[in-house]
């Protein structure tokens, strides 16, 4: 039983996370200090954004020529609980962090909203929420700080001020170098630019929000222009840490009824508690609590932004391109914020072909999120939802996530043309599983898809979600049944029950789906006879001799040499028969067999070099040959007919074959039924043979 967790601990523990100044009041002339030696405190929000995600770290994958950041490929601080899988998705991040990166340079894309498109289930919800719960987490950090400040003691000069607003904060939570005037501010921010060590120079050229606007005219008419005397006697430099529940610095905006939509949800509206107090058109009678408001200085995220009406979009044109909102009968206020927004494929298609919306989808720019063409990482998803599941005490049988992950693949990527390429080669070579000697260029096969598609590959097909809805009814229906382990089977048959009762997948894609689950079935038959028959006849002493017959008649084949017979020791030619027989199990045809024949005397000789000895294990190919080739010789003296009634076998020798299994990652009940599923269709064969 585990330590119980004390009060004091627990207290101590928090405490820890908590920034040591977060309660502290500081000075103006504290802020500027720190400023110049600190420039990338006075950050705007593009540029904030941008570091943080250098911050968690990044890899750069030199064969996609991607950066993959580690708050997405690790998550860090979930303990990789939220991570995201496949090339499709991290090559969408790396354009997603480029935008924000470009606009923290100044470069435009400051002034546009970045819009998240995909289909459902693809992940962009999820990775847009991803990077605010580490936004949150970076500004609580020393790099990624930020301050605002509040105005202070306001009722000794300003006679009509309500008693309860003697200390108010900068309503729009703005960084206190907007307290100084254009021209001494420019003049701060060249020296602080001269020290600056960063790809982006810092300004800011925003206006202080009405109210703040009105304090500090206020108080210079008090002090006869004496700003050092206002700064000084009247505002407090506090920590601004983004937080999404506290909608500060986070805001996310998700529509409501059509009918009800009201801008002042976006930019604020007045304060009518207030108004008794200051008077309608008094800038302290607005209540700044508009989505933009909230945002600033971070992440405003739309949610299906592109469902609002029109009219209410015509709002995001000034917040992006002039980066300031205008509230009912108040002036102009400057924001400062990246606009990300998400919407799915119907929605854009209606607004993309909008005249009327030619304005809004100028200032947008689109960051495709499709699913995960690999099927491998595909898997992965499935396996973290049952990571972070209670998932009952059940064992997922070798290919079974693999062979969803396959199926959901198939849905999504286009089909080749020119019949060379089947589909599901296409989604192996996607995967990386092309042997040296296959003639596929995945390159072109994706310009093909691209040329095909609307908005290319991934962007529709079964969603992951559907896929893992029915993974957990196949597993909850093993459990009810008895069953302790989920195979393939029993996950196709979820599948192909459930397809139809899938609201998102399109009537006439039915029959193209089925298809494609039939496909699946036939890989995965594959797949179970090759495990079936590693267990049934695997021999390594025979494999390694097998492979060393084969390299020695090659190496004669090459040299134009003779090779020793085995049993009367002369000298004969190479046994083509023999290594025709080895290369066929690998679909090496005639005219290739040359190309096979280097490529493996090339790999033993450069083994050689290094000082290693021959061994068929170490060449995937070589030993799948192999291992084929002894099957083949090995297959007529079992009977297949046998494996799939335990009472016509010895239960010494079946418990010998699922032990072999096991040792493959099998549990034992579904070892036998690989066994009876693999043993019924090579019987099946053999009958047809």
């Amino acid at each position: 039983m585990s330590e119980r967790e004390s009060l004091e601990a627990l207290s101590q523990e928090y405490r820890d996370t908590i920034p040591e100044d977060l309660r502290e009041t500081h000075s103006f002339e504290w802020y500027l200090d720190e400023v110049y030696d600190h420039p990338r405190i006075a950050r705007n929000a593009h540029q904030r954004v941008a570091d943080m995600f250098d911050y968690y770290g990044t890899e750069y994958d030199e064969d996609a020529g991607v950066v993959e950041y580690l708050l997405a490929s690790e998550d860090p601080l979930n303990d990789g609980e939220n991570t995201f899988y496949g090339r499709a998705v991290h090559e969408s991040i790396h354009e997603f962090v480029n935008k924000v990166k470009s606009g923290a340079r100044g470069l435009g894309p400051e002034k546009r909203i970045k819009l998240l498109l995909g289909p459902v289930g693809s992940g962009k919800s999820e990775f847009d929420r991803q990077v605010r719960t580490y936004y949150e987490d970076y500004t609580a950090t020393d790099e990624g700080r930020m301050y605002t400040f509040r105005w202070t003691n306001l009722g000794d000069v300003i006679r009509d001020q309500d008693p309860a607003d003697d200390t108010v904060r900068s309503p729009m939570n703005q960084d206190p170098l907007v307290l100084l005037p254009q021209k001494q501010r420019d003049r701060v921010l060249e020296r602080v630019n001269e020290a600056l060590d960063a790809p982006y120079t810092i300004r800011n050229e925003q206006s202080l929000d009405p109210a703040s606007e009105f304090y500090m005219d206020r108080l210079l008419e008090e002090y006869d222009d004496d700003l050092q005397t206002v700064l000084e006697n009247h505002i407090e430099i506090v920590r601004f840490i983004a937080d999404e529940n506290k909608r500060q610095g986070i805001e996310t905006f998700e529509p409501k009824d059509k009918k009800n939509q009201d801008e002042t949800e976006l930019t604020g509206d007045v304060n009518y508690s207030k108004i008794a107090v200051y008077g309608e058109s008094d800038p302290r009678a607005f209540d700044y609590s508009g989505a933009f408001c909230n945002a600033n200085r971070g992440i405003f995220s739309g949610e299906e932004l592109l469902k609002l009406q029109r009219e209410f979009l015509y709002d995001f044109l000034h917040a992006t391109q002039e980066q300031t909102i205008k509230p009912k009968n108040n002036p102009r206020i400057d924001i400062d914020q990246v606009i990300v927004g998400r919407t799915n494929m119907p929605e854009y298609r209606d607004k993309k072909g909008d005249e009327k919306m030619e304005a809004f989808n100028d200032r947008t720019k689109r960051i495709d999120f499709p699913y995960v063409l690999q099927y491998a990482e595909e898997a992965r998803i499935y396996e973290k939802m049952l990571h972070n599941a209670d998932v009952p005490d059940i064992h997922v049988e070798p290919h079974t996530l693999q062979m969803a992950g396959l199926f959901g693949v198939l849905t999504r990527i286009a089909e080749p043309d020119g019949g060379q390429v089947g589909v599901v080669q296409k989604a192996k070579a996607y995967n990386g599983e092309i042997d040296e000697g296959e003639d596929i260029d995945v390159k072109k096969l994706r310009d093909e898809a691209e040329e095909t598609t609307d908005l290319g590959e991934g962007m529709d097909g079964v969603s992951p979600r559907f896929i893992g809805d029915e993974i957990a009814e196949a597993i909850m229906d093993s459990m009810h049944r008895g069953r302790g382990f989920l195979s393939p089977l029993t996950t196709f048959n979820h599948l192909e029950e459930n397809l139809e009762n899938h609201g998102s997948i399109p009537q006439e894609n039915f029959e193209t789906y089925y298809r494609y689950l039939e496909l699946v079935r036939e890989e995965y038959k594959e797949r179970a006879i090759e495990d079936v028959r590693h267990a049934l006849a695997y021999d390594l002493d025979e494999i390694q001799r097998q492979g060393e017959k084969y390299m020695d008649h090659v190496m004669a084949y090459i040299d134009d040499d003779t090779v020793e017979d085995e049993i009367t020791g002369r000298e004969q030619e190479p046994d083509e028969k023999f290594l025709r027989d080895v290369e066929e199990k690998l679909d090496i045809p005639e005219d290739r067999k040359n190309d096979f024949r280097q490529e493996v005397a090339n790999w033993v000789s450069r083994r050689a070099r290094e000082g290693e000895t021959f061994d068929p294990q170490d060449n995937d190919r070589l030993r799948r040959a192999l291992e084929r080739k002894l099957w083949e010789d090995k297959k007529h003296n079992i009977n297949f007919s046998a494996l799939v009634s335990s009472g016509e076998m010895d239960d010494d020798e079946r418990s010998a074959w699922v032990q072999a299994l096991t040792d493959q990652g099998y549990s034992e009940d579904g070892a036998r039924e690989v066994l009876e599923f693999a043993g019924a269709e090579v019987a099946k064969t053999e009958m047809e043979d």
